[in-house]
Order: structure tokens, then C-alpha cells, then sequence
């Protein structure tokens, strides 16, 4: 299999910057990681935060249990200060991911041309 393949495949299915790591460009992987797992823990910090909030209101009685009542919380969580937030760092994740499935893709192609020559 040729590298860009395998540099793209990692960068896709496993985090941006792993293709750029198989592919020695270390500075850029390292980057690319980074930025990746500060996304993912801003994302799942706020989303474990509204649920603690909805468990601490179903604990104190304030929330039947109920479907109907918890996801009228769900919604009203949903409606909150920190969505304009998540509405940008969806996109910015996703972006990322592209960046470094494109990068890598590209820089595999650049070094399975250099190693066909030889």
C-alpha cells in the first residue's frame, strides 16, 4: 500500500496529524494532535458539564423522571450561553480533521513520487 494511502487512512480513522506522524513530519503531527484533543476535551467538558447539571436537577426532585421532562431539559441545556461556542468548535474540529487527511494525503503522494524515482 502506498504511503499516502496509509497517511490519509490514519489521518481519517484514527486523529488528524497520525498520517503526518507515519510520514515523519512530526512538528505538523504534533500540532495537528494537539489542536485535536484541546476540540475534543472543549466538547466533552461542556457536554458532560449539562449533563451533571441535568442528573443535579433530577437528584434534587426539581426534574420528574420522566422522557417527557428530561427532554424538555435536554432542549432548554441545548438553548444555552455555550452553544454559540460548540457552533464553532463543530465546525473548527471537522475542518481540522479535513486539513490533516488532505495534508497527509498530499505529503504521501509528494513521497511516493521521490521513492518511485529512485
Amino acid at each position: 500500500m502506498k504511503k499516502s494511502i496509509k497517511a490519509a487512512l490514519l489521518s481519517a480513522l484514527v486523529i488528524p496529524g497520525a498520517g503526518h506522524l507515519y510520514l515523519n513530519r512530526r512538528i505538523i503531527g504534533f500540532v495537528l494532535i494537539s489542536a485535536a484533543i484541546a476540540l475534543l476535551y472543549f466538547i466533552v467538558s461542556i457536554a458532560m458539564e449539562r449533563a451533571l447539571l441535568i442528573v443535579e436537577k433530577i437528584q434534587n426532585g426539581e426534574v420528574s423522571l420522566d422522557n417527557q421532562s428530561i427532554m424538555a431539559l435536554v432542549s432548554q441545556q441545548s438553548a444555552s450561553a455555550d452553544t454559540g461556542l460548540l457552533n464553532f468548535v463543530w465546525p473548527a474540529f471537522i475542518l481540522l480533521w479535513l486539513i490533516g487527511l488532505v495534508d497527509s494525503y498530499r505529503i504521501g503522494c509528494a513521497q511516493d513520487t521521490t521513492s518511485a524515482a529512485r
